[in-house]
């Protein structure tokens, strides 16, 4: 294991301390980031992600998904935990949370607008940074592809209308920008790229040696993800804080309870680790671009919907990581 790995939890404490001192510090760069967006997708993020994806495309082998689909446990868990559980009990975390136990600290009206960021949240699966979270948990890079791309077709039919029903609101406007701009930067590019690197490279000790000389690059690239993001967000950090605290309340019960769920039920039914993690890992994840994206065309740039959308953000590349080590810890328990 390399040092950036080894100590990557501390690499990742220094990157938000840093985003939040360059955010403060050098504003005008922070806005020349933040102009740099397409569709709703911070371009320089995107690549960012693009490169901590692609060494984990590189792995997928296309001659095994005949194999992957004998093995349908792991994608049934992960459509099972997404769309039958995750939104419903972020919803309901929202309501207990905003309405009741911190009734007293925020304004009825506020309280509203962070369940509405919580619910989007809760119904938009990750699709981009799970490949990172199961390529540090050694997981398999085929079936991961699979399952992700198994929900981003879902997504597409499921997002709207669990989202309506939630929210009580009926023109949901998915942008479809977004979404399908994600989903080629984020799975589609990657994978070919690194199909046509495997082409290249053809017998399986070249790739293996290429994969470890990339792969360092994979962890520069999360650092430099988290320092933009918080970078990004550092302003509302300093000026919100106690808000901020709150919002991540629930996210974080969520966030844990949906992995214990899934991670629970893999290991009971039986599934190898090295689909059991990624299977469990994408439930706990978001897709922090459409979310937001949804947020600020419903409820406004400025609303605490959008806020809510961004403390996901915030909060979940912690939560991942201690998730992705608890993962790795238990690896003995699923032989």
């Amino acid at each position: 294991m390399s040092v950036f790995e080894r100590y990557l939890t501390l690499w990742v404490a220094l990157a938000m301390i840093a985003g939040i001192a360059i955010g403060s510090a050098a504003p005008a760069l922070v806005e020349m980031i933040a102009a740099a967006e397409l569709a709703r997708v911070n371009l320089v993020v995107a690549v960012l992600i693009w490169a901590m994806v692609y060494p984990m495309m590189v792995g997928v082998d296309p001659g095994s998904l005949r194999g992957v689909l004998k093995q349908p446990k792991g994608l049934a868990i992960t459509l099972a935990v997404n769309w039958l559980i995750k939104p419903f009990t972020m919803a309901a975390l929202g309501v207990l949370f905003f309405e009741h136990v911190f009734a007293g600290l925020i304004a009825p009206a506020d309280a509203q607008q962070y369940i509405a960021g919580l619910i989007l949240l809760g119904a938009a699966p990750c699709t981009a940074m799970v490949f990172v979270w199961s390529h540090l948990t050694r997981g398999d890079e085929t079936y991961t592809l699979l399952q992700v791309s198994v929900n981003d077709v879902v997504m597409v039919f499921a997002f709207a209308p669990i989202v309506a029903v939630l929210l009580g609101v009926t023109d949901i406007a998915v942008p479809w920008e977004t979404l399908i701009l994600s989903v080629l930067l984020f799975v589609a590019l990657p994978l070919a790229a690194g199909l046509w690197t495997r082409h290249r490279l053809r017998t399986p000790a070249r790739i293996a040696a290429f994969r470890d000389r990339v792969k360092p690059w994979s962890i520069v690239g999360l650092i430099a993800t988290v320092t933009i993001l918080f970078g990004l967000q550092g302003e509302v950090i300093l000026d919100r804080p106690l808000v901020i605290g709150l919002i991540a309340v629930p996210i974080l019960i969520q966030s844990y309870g949906i992995f214990a769920l899934a991670y629970a039920a893999a290991w009971a039914l039986r599934v190898p680790h090295r689909i059991a993690a990624p299977c469990a890992l994408i439930g706990t994840s978001n897709f922090f671009e459409l979310a937001v994206a949804v947020a600020i065309s419903l409820f406004g740039l400025n609303s605490g919907a959008a806020l809510a959308t961004v403390v996901g953000v915030l909060v979940e590349v912690p939560v991942m990581l201690s998730l992705v080590a608890f993962a790795n810890r238990t690896r003995p328990r699923f032989a």
